[in-house]
Parts: C-alpha cells; sequence; structure tokens
C-alpha cells in the first residue's frame, strides 16, 4: 500500500464511524482537467455483513502556485453540497480535508458521476443526440442561473451588485502579478472593456464562471453532471453566456460535430428556458477573450518559471495573443499592438510541448 493510500484509508475510516472496516480499490488518475488534480477510487465499507461500495472521486488542490489563486477547495465543497436537491446535476459532495494534513494538500471527495465529457473527442453519437446534448447544456446552464440563492445559502458567496467591475479588477490584478514587462494590447483591450461596461444584466444569479463543452457530462444526449465549480461566484448570468460563445466558436469536442447547434440556435433556446435576454454579447465575449487571455498568460508564467510541466499550458500560451486580439476585435479596435512578453522561454516551451 502506497503512503497516499494508507493515509487516504486513515483519514475516510474516521469519516465512516459505523463502518466496522473500510477499504479502497484502485486509486486511478482522472484524465481530463488540468486546473486540479484528480482520482478515482472506490470506497468499500463493511458494517456487519453489509457491505457497501462506493465509487467516488478525490479533487486535490493542485501544487502552489497554480493555474487559479486562490484555489478554494472549501468554497467549491460549500455549493456542491448547496446544490443538492436543485436542479443543477453537479456531483454530490461527500466529505472535505481542509487542512492539507492527510496528503499534504486540501482535497474533497465527490460522488462519482456517470457520464462521458467530451472535452477533445468528437462524440461518435447520431445527430439528433448530438443536438439534444446541446440544448441539454445550455438547459443545465440555465437552471444554475435559477438556483435560489437565498434558499440554497449562495447568497452569501458575494455580493452580485458590482460582479462586472470585480471580475476587471480581478482579472487585472492576477495580469498585473505575473506580467513580465509592458502588455500593451492587453491593457488597451482593459482600458476598453471599462470604458465600454454596460448595465449588468438585471437580474442577478448563481453564475458557473466555466461553462465550457468539456465541463458537462452526458448520458444518452442529457447532461449528467456539470463540473468544475473554482470560479463560481454570484452575478450578472451574461458573463457565463460570453465564455459560452467563445469556447462555443472552437471545433473541439462537441462544437466540432457537424450536428452541433450553431451558436444563435443555441442562445435562443438558453433565452427560452431560462427567460434571460441576451444583450451586450460583444462586450460579453470581449470581456471574456480578456479573462482566456490573462488565465493563458498565468499559465504561461508558471511554465516560465519551471512551476509547470503541463502540455495543456504549454499549448495555451499561445491563446494569449490571438484572445487578445479577438476581444479587441470584438470592441471595433483593430490597429495592430504589441502583446509584449506573453511567451515562456521557448527552449523551456518546447521542452515542456516535446518532452524527451
Amino acid at each position: 500500500m502506497t503512503e497516499i493510500q494508507a493515509g487516504l484509508l486513515e483519514w475516510l475510516k474516521s469519516q465512516l464511524p459505523d463502518a466496522d472496516r473500510v477499504d479502497i480499490e484502485g486509486l486511478d488518475r482522472v484524465t481530463f482537467g488540468h486546473s486540479a488534480e484528480m482520482m478515482v477510487l472506490t470506497v468499500v465499507s463493511h458494517c456487519g455483513t453489509v457491505e457497501t461500495r462506493r465509487d467516488v472521486v478525490l479533487r486535490l488542490r493542485p501544487p502552489a502556485p497554480a493555474l487559479l489563486e486562490p484555489y478554494d477547495l472549501t468554497r467549491q465543497f460549500t455549493i456542491l453540497k448547496a446544490l443538492e436537491g436543485t436542479a443543477v446535476r453537479g456531483p454530490k459532495a461527500l466529505w472535505l480535508e481542509p487542512t492539507g494534513d492527510v496528503l499534504g494538500r486540501e482535497f474533497l471527495i465527490m460522488e462519482y458521476a456517470e457520464g462521458t465529457v467530451y472535452e477533445m473527442d468528437i462524440p461518435a453519437e447520431s445527430d439528433e443526440t448530438v443536438r439534444r446534448m446541446c440544448r441539454s447544456l445550455v438547459e443545465q446552464l440555465a437552471a444554475v442561473h435559477a438556483v435560489d440563492l437565498a434558499g440554497t445559502g449562495l447568497s452569501a458567496l458575494d455580493d452580485g451588485a458590482d460582479h462586472l467591475t470585480r471580475e476587471l479588477d480581478h482579472w487585472s490584478g492576477e495580469m498585473r502579478r505575473v506580467q513580465r514587462g509592458p502588455l500593451p494590447a492587453l491593457e488597451r483591450l482593459l482600458a476598453e472593456l471599462r470604458a465600454a461596461q454596460p448595465a449588468p444584466c438585471p437580474r442577478v444569479t448563481l453564475v458557473h464562471g466555466d461553462a465550457k463543452p468539456g465541463n458537462f457530462a452526458f448520458v444518452d444526449g442529457q447532461v449528467s453532471a456539470v463540473f468544475d465549480w473554482e470560479m463560481t461566484t454570484v452575478g450578472d448570468p451574461l458573463t457565463d453566456i460570453g465564455w459560452l460563445e467563445m469556447l462555443w466558436a472552437q471545433p473541439v469536442g462537441i462544437t466540432s460535430h457537424v450536428a452541433a447547434l450553431p451558436i444563435e440556435e443555441l442562445l435562443e433556446h438558453y433565452q427560452q428556458v431560462s427567460g434571460i435576454t441576451l444583450e451586450n454579447r460583444c462586450w460579453y465575449r470581449a470581456f471574456n477573450a480578456y479573462k482566456m487571455a490573462v488565465i493563458c498568460l498565468i499559465g504561461a508564467m508558471l511554465i516560465e518559471d519551471g512551476h509547470s510541466q503541463d502540455p495543456k499550458l504549454g499549448l495555451a500560451a499561445y491563446g494569449t495573443s490571438l484572445l487578445t486580439a479577438s476581444g479587441l476585435a470584438e470592441l471595433g479596435i483593430t490597429e495592430s499592438l504589441q502583446d509584449g512578453p506573453v511567451m515562456p522561454d521557448e527552449q523551456r516551451l518546447q521542452r515542456v510541448l516535446n518532452p524527451a
């Protein structure tokens, strides 16, 4: 038994005090996702002659500094627990270890959710099933935006009134935290976003924060689970729509299937089921391009400083310049602007992308 297995087993016994014996089987790393480390295992508990088997996922805080900081697993656990009993199909949160004493880093354990995540792969499904998947995806996003904040206690997460300003302040702060010199194009995009910031959606809702197709699992054409709640907050639901719009344009996973709904049809269905009117779409797309550009920049600097060897972050490093240009174009800015130092050292980057 490895040190991780032994420490985890002892901790699980304390979470299941009524069990006569607790065992774990398997400890297999999940292959999708890179903002946290995840492993799948089976918890087997024995109470007298009754054996209970539960497939679970362990979500471990990534080593600091991570792509998304501050990384708050307790907040994620609180959100997942609050969503139980709502129409949102989040995985059921079971246990939280918030101290880092057991495995060296904090972790939470949630029930394993059945379904297939199409992060990069094209669904091998019929055209009608793929269309149903698209509709189900935005129906689940509408369910997120319909959560009763007061009834679930999630209104305590944030004050949604200044969500757009708070988001711009956060991501500009992250940009400045990692920047290695002047960033003329990103700085211009930020300035234009602040100057053109619209009045927010009049409805304040729960906001997922990372509503990409790769964060939804599917069974028989329906969403079975919604994952990755690291960036969840309370505020303007149109920020989720701008994020989805930006990523829907990228031909990977579901969106690369010939039957995937066009964005206009997809968003029309969202408006019908949510009752939320979409406005200022160019601004929200530009804002999310800025947000993603900064995230790509953070990843590039993690590689630059030797904190990450993740090839996904290496590939994403090329996205900062492209996303910045896209965001500026959404706001009508087409002049040529210098990017500044947005890429890691080329030799270091190639070692990450092409390990020996």
